[in-house]
């Protein structure tokens, strides 16, 4: 299945990015709450600022995390899906400092990104339990079966199931090729 040029093979969709402003809570909502392993930091002092590349080991369960760093580096940058929070150094104690803008008010860019669950009503119950903010609840709206929920720094994540949101499209969408 690909309509892919042979130009563009190997090609791997790497990483989305999202600024934070605080890597404590960041790190802890997204390895504790929603399960990520931190794949690799990578700190830039001249500039201030640190990456950190977090994913699923799941997606790749016939390789384990490399030890060396610069095999862990090469590994990271192979995977696909990984999620980047960069860090400008200084964010987490400037009080004048009001955050990122999440794409979700005016002006309207970036969205949200999706994780997809075995069963959204038990990570909800979860969330919930852990204190997380929500933004729709999987029984809220016209669009059941999935939530939304918010990051520390605002951002949205879409909690979903595979088979649920296939019906759910079929419901109010059309499915296309």
């Amino acid at each position: 299945m690909t309509n892919q040029t042979s130009a563009t093979d190997g090609f791997v969709f790497n990483q989305t990015m999202m600024r934070i402003k605080d890597p404590t809570p960041s790190l802890d909502f997204y390895q504790n709450v929603l399960g990520m392993t931190l794949y690799q930091r990578v700190d830039f002092a001249e500039m201030a600022f640190s990456l950190y590349f977090l994913g699923y080991p799941s997606n790749h369960v016939e390789e384990a995390l490399p030890n060396s760093a610069a095999d862990r580096s090469r590994f990271t940058f192979r995977q696909s899906a990984l999620l980047e929070l960069t860090h400008n150094w200084g964010t987490e104690s400037d009080d004048t400092f009001g955050g990122y803008h999440d794409g979700n008010a005016d002006p309207r860019g970036f969205g949200h990104i999706g994780i997809s669950v075995p069963d959204v009503d038990a990570a909800c119950v979860r969330f919930e339990q852990l204190g997380v903010e929500f933004v729709k609840k999987p029984n809220d709206g016209s669009m059941k079966g999935l939530a939304f929920i918010k990051d520390p720094d605002g951002y949205w994540i879409e909690i979903l199931n595979a088979d649920s949101i296939t019906a759910l499209i079929g419901e109010h969408g059309t499915l296309g090729h």
